[in-house]
């Protein structure tokens, strides 16, 4: 491990080593171990018994860590159950890790697939709905399972993705309108680097392909996956883009910011996918701060989708009114780089829609008046709108005898 990296390394894991040491399951463990990525995923908390050394379960949680099985399962990396709150099962970061009694509670318009994937795989595991790009479903395992997990009628299971993925490629290669590839799962980092590094020599082989990302929340929920051998196999084939999912800025710890750094000087492009989420990011104020913590670790904020009705995850869905005034509360006044694109993925398999405060007050005959982020308005017209003057009956009719004219850009 070269040497700045690896001081990197120690400074950011301090804290969540002073974190770890406090729980009873780890307070022996060297921090040698507790960075090994495969050491973190052997040690991840599937059971009340382990989960009660780590916080005050309340009754919703036991019973719903009592009823996974048979449903999306709980696994907990260390280092994420060492980001929890012991004592506050509102902590956003528990709220995301740990069953609740209501994931077992399913609405009248809750979907077993609310994005319609499965009906738009003509390959099992890959989805091709949108004309130029498709999704790549490598693995159904996570480091972590997300307690609002879209795809967990999937996830946490064996479906057969990784058994083989010559038809998938043999697809792709007959598709030559496909230039995007997102490769996801599950989780593609879970995965070894050789496994992964195969999948993406044979995409690379397809000469329309343009653009491969990779989506990942695991360098979120377990930073220490990023290793400097899987940086090499992302260099190996750059340019490969990754779509990250962050949801809360205490995510945004030192060690994290390790992980983005090395993810980033390696030259792979880095945006996030949020979930608005009931109780953990649905206010503007924790909004803002996430969209300020990732632009600091160079992750560009992308999206904000509204929370889809799968099957038990109710508790956490807000009104859309809720995230179009996180919108709202972002453009104008912070930095663009700051205000991702809230999107709501059409129930059904209707793809991204786009949904956003209205500044547009009105509009015919080729005058619209806007408001702007303060609430004041504007008019702007669009050209045809009005009376056309020409520059010279402008400077004839301004002149002021000195040679200086001001001329108008357009008089309505």
């Amino acid at each position: 491990m070269d040497d700045s990296y690896d001081s990197e390394i120690t400074n950011g894991a301090a804290s969540a080593s002073r974190s770890h040491r406090r729980i009873s399951l780890w307070k022996d463990v060297p921090l040698q171990e507790w960075e090994d990525w495969h050491w973190q995923l052997r040690n991840r908390i599937y059971t009340v018994d382990q989960l009660r050394q780590v916080i005050r379960l309340t009754p919703a949680e036991e019973a719903g860590v009592s009823r996974t099985q048979g449903r999306l399962v709980m696994a907990i990396p260390p280092y994420w159950a060492s980001l929890m709150d012991p004592e506050d099962p509102n902590c956003p970061i528990r709220k995301q890790a740990v069953p609740v009694e209501e994931e077992f509670s399913i609405g009248p318009h809750d979907m077993r697939d609310p994005c319609g994937e499965d009906g738009d795989m003509p390959v099992h595991g890959l989805v091709h709905r949108y004309p130029d790009r498709v999704l790549f479903l490598v693995t159904e395992q996570c480091a972590m399972y997300c307690r609002h997990c879209t795809r967990r009628r999937l996830v946490g299971t064996n479906h057969g993705l990784m058994n083989d993925y010559e038809p998938t490629f043999q697809y792709l290669r007959e598709h030559e309108e496909v230039r995007d590839v997102l490769i996801s799962g599950g989780d593609p980092l879970m995965m070894t680097d050789v496994r992964l590094d195969g999948i993406l020599t044979e995409l690379k082989k397809i000469p329309h392909l343009e653009f491969i990302r990779i989506g990942s929340r695991t360098p979120v929920t377990m930073p220490q996956r990023v290793t400097e051998e899987f940086c090499a196999v992302l260099k190996k084939h750059k340019p490969i883009w990754m779509s990250l999912h962050f949801c809360h800025p205490k995510e945004v710890s030192p060690r994290l910011k390790v992980a983005m750094d090395r993810l980033a000087d390696s030259g792979v492009p880095l945006g996030s996918q949020t979930v608005l989420l009931k109780g953990v990011n649905d206010s503007p104020e924790v909004m803002k701060k996430l969209m300020h913590e990732l632009l600091k670790v160079r992750v560009r904020p992308y999206y904000i989708y509204q929370c889809d009705p799968a099957q038990g995850i109710s508790h956490f869905r807000t009104s859309v009114e809720a995230g179009i005034k996180i919108i709202e509360a972002l453009r104008g006044h912070t930095t663009g780089y700051a205000v991702p694109t809230f999107v709501i993925d059409g129930p059904g398999g209707g793809g991204k829609i786009p949904i956003g405060p209205n500044y547009v007050i009105s509009y015919k005959d080729g005058v619209m008046t806007l408001r702007n982020f303060r609430g004041e308005t504007y008019t702007y017209y669009e050209p045809g709108s009005g009376e056309l003057v020409s520059v010279s009956e402008q400077i004839s009719s301004n002149g002021n005898g000195n040679g200086f004219h001001h001329v108008p850009d357009f008089v309505p």
